[in-house]
């Protein structure tokens, strides 16, 4: 089977190494335009293009499917199935239908269960108990092709989308290299739109933290949005963004400092209360609560309240 592979970030470059560790003959390998990076702004390649590189992958970065000349060269790889993870470019139907076998789609979320953008986070972020890698069969929705196959996992209360990406990129290609297996003899399920939910994607703004919230929520949101674009909260002028916490017991009014020591930063919310034990002050780097305490002991103080 000859196959293309259409892909951007590492988790995208774990599904593509599980295709090579399977042997699989991939023709070609479909990735976004090197993008400026770091401080410098230089060019940098893809997590796909340097991994297809390294295996004398053929690479194309077209900006789009709009003109003939990129459809052409698509269709001169003669592919017998596309396989898209993470790409970031929309596939018009032209596209859809140049392999022999249509071009397949690994999702992370239990379709039709936040299809879009933001799956991962989105099922921290609304407290879903688990979650798992689709894969479905490509038409012109967005994420709405008929379910070729699904595995679920657990997510565990201590999960971040962090710990949950990692688990899905290794779950995913495995799945993937499964139906790819029994591709042929697969009956497609198609999906129950009225179940359907949608995974926009995260913003700075969402991530500012609203102790009016329930803690629990407040708890699901600091995970849900490590490592991007992290949770943080407003003190004295400064943003200062939260990389972990625990729901406690002590109750207060919404935003008011009840704790402040070497067990952590504790602020009441709705009910309960959050104690933030791994902060990050403006321009320096993530820290522990108890030892930003031991060098300065003044910088909050019970009774403080938080807008």
């Amino acid at each position: 089977m000859k196959i293309i592979f259409a892909g951007t970030p590492d988790f995208a470059a774990a599904h593509l190494q599980g295709l090579i560790d399977a042997d699989y003959d991939i023709v070609a390998a479909y990735t976004q335009p090197d993008r400026p990076a770091g401080r410098g702004k230089k060019l940098s390649a893809s997590a796909v293009k340097n991994l297809a590189l390294k295996h004398n992958i053929p690479v194309e970065q077209p900006l789009n499917f709009k003109d003939d000349v990129t459809l052409k060269t698509l269709s001169s790889y003669e592919a017998d199935v596309m396989i898209v993870v993470a790409y970031g470019i929309i596939l018009p139907k032209k596209v859809l239908t140049t392999p022999k076998l249509g071009c397949l789609n690994v999702h992370g979320s239990i379709l039709p269960k936040w299809r879009g953008a933001a799956p991962i986070q989105r099922s921290l972020w609304a407290g879903d108990k688990e979650t798992g890698i689709t894969i479905m069969q490509m038409d012109e929705g967005l994420d709405t092709g008929d379910i070729l196959s699904i595995e679920t996992i657990g997510i565990s209360d201590s999960d971040t989308s962090a710990t949950l990406y990692h688990k899905l990129a290794k779950l995913g290609p495995e799945i993937l290299v499964s139906t790819i297996d029994k591709l042929t003899s697969i009956v497609p399920i198609k999906q129950d739109d009225t179940l359907a939910t949608y995974a926009k994607k995260l913003s700075k703004e969402e991530a500012e933290l609203d102790w009016n919230q329930r803690a629990e929520q407040i708890d699901r949101n600091i995970r849900a949005f490590n490592p991007w674009p992290i949770a943080w909260f407003a003190s004295e002028g400064r943003n200062i963004k939260v990389w972990h916490a625990e729901v406690v017991d002590d109750d207060g009014e919404p935003g008011t400092v009840l704790d402040y020591s070497k067990l952590g930063l504790t602020i009441a919310c709705r009910n309960s209360s959050i104690r933030i034990t791994r902060l990050q002050l403006p321009n320096k780097k993530p820290q522990l609560v108890g030892d930003l305490f031991n060098g300065n002991a003044a910088l909050f103080t019970p009774g403080d309240k938080l807008r």
